[in-house]
């Protein structure tokens, strides 16, 4: 099973190095893996100009190729963003937008995958929440199954306090069980629905 996932950040800092941690994990549990970062790429803004209803594609040639090909060919999607104003990165707004594109060649193409949130705050309540929610909202707009942690600290996913340092998240214990537990779940929807 192949397992895609998506760094919302636009620096390859704290949320890339937990995305990549929870990544090597499941290939260690034999998952085939794709990551695919912000960090340097070009992610425009969707245009909402219906271009890709007629055309079955989207307009704008950039980066998002890359996540047009590994969303079809996932079976799991992990997003992982900083927590930003309170909410998920600008980035991954931007390629939530441009899913639309997807859909309007098939619109079950994203539906029956299992569904994973990663939240990265610098600050302990600084808007972890309301990323998680953003994320679980687009699963299931999409059709995408959510998966949290369960009930004991990782309500929506995992959540992390990095204090805006690549140290600080690797001290972070509450934060890995948090990914533990997560992926845990994720593993075991994976394995019980695909």
């Amino acid at each position: 099973m192949k397992v895609f996932g998506i760094c919302g950040s636009p620096r390859a800092s704290t949320t890339e190095y937990v995305i990549k941690n929870a990544l090597n994990k499941l290939e260690n549990n034999d998952f085939e893996t794709e990551l695919f970062s912000c960090a340097g790429k070009i992610i425009k803004a969707c245009m909402h100009c219906d271009y890709c209803l007629v055309n079955k594609k989207c307009i704008i040639d950039d980066d998002m190729s890359h996540v047009y090909e590994n969303l079809q060919e996932a079976d799991g999607i992990i997003l992982a963003t900083p927590v930003q104003s309170g909410g998920i990165s600008s980035n991954l707004a931007a390629i939530m937008d441009r899913t639309r594109a997807l859909e309007a060649i098939d619109y079950n193409l994203l539906r029956g995958k299992i569904g994973m949130s990663i939240a990265v705050g610098g600050d302990r309540t600084g808007g972890a929440d309301f990323a998680h929610l953003k994320n679980i909202t687009y699963f299931m707009i999409h059709g995408i199954i959510p998966v949290s942690g369960g009930p004991f600290g990782s309500n929506l996913g995992a959540s992390f306090w990095s204090k805006d340092s690549l140290d600080d998240i690797k001290k972070d214990e509450y934060g890995m069980e948090s990914l533990d537990r997560t992926l845990m779940e994720f593993e075991n929807f994976l394995r019980k629905y695909i």
